[in-house]
């Protein structure tokens, strides 16, 4: 019943199976049951402390039961921001199996949330080999991934996972499959597909109730909202993810990146100020970057030294060039010395996924270039960039590359409608998959609809694409 979505029946028999059990065990496997809905309704401390329980009922019948629960208790507590219960869990841990799983865990939460980032790292890189990963809460291997900056992993991950949900008619697990997948396609640069990815998701975890797939989707359509400078929709998302952290931090982060590519500077610093400063900079770490810009740009090199040099740490220890890259952009404005602005350009080259942040490097690199009345340099910097964003949907960014590339004496037209941009994003998902050959009740089965409304959306898109048939949808670029 929790895979299916159907929570209230899933916690009305954990709760009847509760009142049934005849050993500890059994017991210990109820309660695992009813931390698993805890957390997907936004209750991760709660579940961290009922797996504990569960993990102490076990120890001495099933040491291996023990030690996944003691293992899962940790990953919620880290959730739930409770570092107590973490130290307490991983003491615990002590000659059970998978104990050196279950400390992994905390050493990554406490140095990532602490001042050992490297250290967190390393330990979060070893969690991928875990005894665990391959359990049925594996989504959270996809967040890892994302963590230690190898969106290209995240996204794969995600990709099999949602394949798999949608096979099984797994609705209770797929939002949260859909998040990651949403974030994974944001950062490699498919904006349309996150959107129709987060959208779907968001759709789903409202119907179900599943609390922290609803802020993390909804974080990712703001993110999106934010990019292309769409103030009213990102503020309406926002709304959405009043609370603590990581739902705060996470809105934040949305608006100042709204605010960024308004220009609105000041704006940027009061919103990420303490957010960079505190205890919450993990879920804050690709908007690190964008406080230094604001603060740069305002000459307050000061306000986001400590901020630059908690994301150099962490590009360092992902490996990944993209983080890099950024790292050096960052290090580049608040020194202004070029060697930075091309080693990150150069990193960005060999780099996998984030254009939106190569884009803005560029950009940040031809603004420079032209500042220095070099003005042939900067064309080539500013052309790229605005290429980036415009295929983006970038609208302020690509206004801003457009602004720098026509003051170095070069004009670029505005860009034509693009069809694709007329469909919802359920519409674009109905679309591809009949393109695919997908007959109506199949793609209902996809996408969890009636064959009615699938054809329903087939028949308002048809117009809009200039197509009349199936046929003809295969024959069009729906990437």
């Amino acid at each position: 019943a929790g895979a299916a979505g159907q929570f209230d029946r899933a916690s009305a028999l954990a709760d009847q199976a509760w009142d049934l059990v005849a050993n500890r065990v059994d017991g210990a496997k109820v309660a695992r049951v009813q931390a698993r809905l805890a957390a997907e309704q936004g209750r991760s401390a709660e579940a961290a402390t009922q797996l504990l329980r569960a993990a102490a009922c076990a120890r001495h019948t099933d040491p291996e039961l023990a030690g996944e629960l003691l293992f899962n208790s940790a990953q919620n507590a880290w959730a739930g921001r409770d570092f107590d219960a973490l130290r307490e869990i991983a003491a615990r841990a002590d000659g059970l199996p998978g104990a050196d799983d279950t400390r992994a865990v905390a050493t990554a939460a406490l140095g990532l949330d602490g001042a050992d980032v490297p250290g967190g790292m390393a330990a979060l890189r070893r969690l991928l080999g875990s005894r665990y990963v391959g359990g049925p809460g594996n989504a959270v291997t996809a967040w890892w991934h994302l963590v230690l900056g190898d969106d290209r992993a995240a996204y794969e991950w995600a990709a099999d996972l949602e394949r798999q949900s949608r096979a099984q008619g797994a609705l209770g697990v797929l939002p949260r499959v859909l998040a990651y997948l949403a974030r994974g396609r944001l950062h490699l640069g498919q904006h349309r597909d996150a959107r129709a990815t987060a959208e779907e998701g968001l759709r789903i975890a409202s119907d179900i109730g599943q609390t922290f797939s609803v802020g993390f989707l909804s974080s990712v359509l703001a993110e999106l909202a934010a990019i292309e400078g769409d103030e009213a929709r990102c503020e309406e998302l926002v709304a959405t993810l009043a609370g603590g952290p990581p739902r705060s931090v996470r809105a934040a982060c949305a608006l100042a990146l709204l605010d960024l590519g308004l220009g609105r500077h000041e704006a940027v610093l009061d919103r990420l100020a303490d957010v960079a400063a505190g205890a919450h900079r993990l879920y804050a770490v690709s908007s690190l970057p964008d406080l230094v810009e604001a603060a740069a740009r305002l000459g307050r090199h000061a306000h986001a030294a400590d901020a630059g040099d908690w994301f150099d740490e962490w590009a360092s220890s992902t490996g990944r060039p993209w983080a890099e890259a950024v790292a050096a952009r960052c290090r580049a404005l608040l020194t202004d010395d070029e060697r930075w602005f091309s080693r990150a350009v150069d990193l960005h080259r060999v780099a996998d996924g984030r254009p939106f942040e190569r884009a803005r490097t560029e950009l940040l690199y031809g603004e420079w270039l032209r500042r220095a009345r070099r003005k042939t340099d900067a064309r080539a910097h500013l052309r790229s960039a605005l290429d980036l964003f415009e295929r983006l949907g970038a609208t302020p960014w690509a206004a801003r590359a457009r602004t720098e590339l026509r003051a170095t004496g070069e004009s670029r037209a505005l860009p034509g409608p693009d069809p694709l941009s007329t469909l919802t994003p359920q519409e674009l998902q109905v679309v591809r998959l009949a393109a695919e050959g997908l007959s109506n009740r199949e793609i209902g089965a996809q996408l969890f609809l009636s064959p009615r409304t699938v054809g329903y959306h087939l028949y308002k898109v048809y117009p809009k694409l200039g197509v009349a048939s199936r046929v003809e949808l295969g024959k069009l670029d729906l990437a």
